[in-house]
């Protein structure tokens, strides 16, 4: 009596494959394949990189800001960099966490802040969103010429 050869049969006549069983996921032990969750629009990614994260952060932070004290600050352009280009000479010590230009005739005052430096010295996202917020207020008070607490009253939190 061969228990094997009967269970092919029953396969078989069952519209199996002969006793072989067919796996669909995890083929080769490599995991699910394909997205874990899907867009809720075709053609976007549902999670968004660090990159674009940190650039939704420094936009909530410096939104308020820039509505509150637009007509003082005239025209101010806002951008994230990875890093900053540091001179040979630079002393190890710094790192500068932003960069505060200012305009001249019809060029726009430019504020750039750091991601990479800034991300470095946090260790939550709450820290994140803190020094974020303080780099944007002491920049902005040098710029008006005023305290960081007169630019936003939540500097001193």
């Amino acid at each position: 009596m061969d228990i094997g050869r009967g269970d092919e049969a029953g396969t078989q006549a069952a519209g199996g494959t002969g006793g072989r069983r067919h796996r669909t996921r995890d083929r080769r032990g490599r995991g699910m394949r394909g997205p874990g969750v899907l867009p809720e629009r075709p053609g976007t990614p549902v999670l968004r990189t660090a990159r674009q994260r940190f650039d939704q952060l420094v936009l909530d932070v410096v939104t308020p800001l820039d509505e509150r004290w637009q007509r003082h600050l005239g025209l101010v352009e806002y951008a994230v960099e990875d890093a900053p280009m540091l001179p040979d000479d630079w002393p190890d010590e710094t790192v500068p966490l932003s960069s505060l230009v200012r305009g001249k005739g019809q060029e726009p005052t430019r504020l750039v802040i750091f991601r990479r430096p800034i991300e470095h010295r946090s260790t939550s996202h709450d820290e994140l969103e803190a020094m974020v917020h303080t780099v944007v207020v002491e920049q902005l008070a040098e710029l008006l010429n005023l305290t960081p607490g007169q630019v936003d009253e939540r500097y001193a939190d």
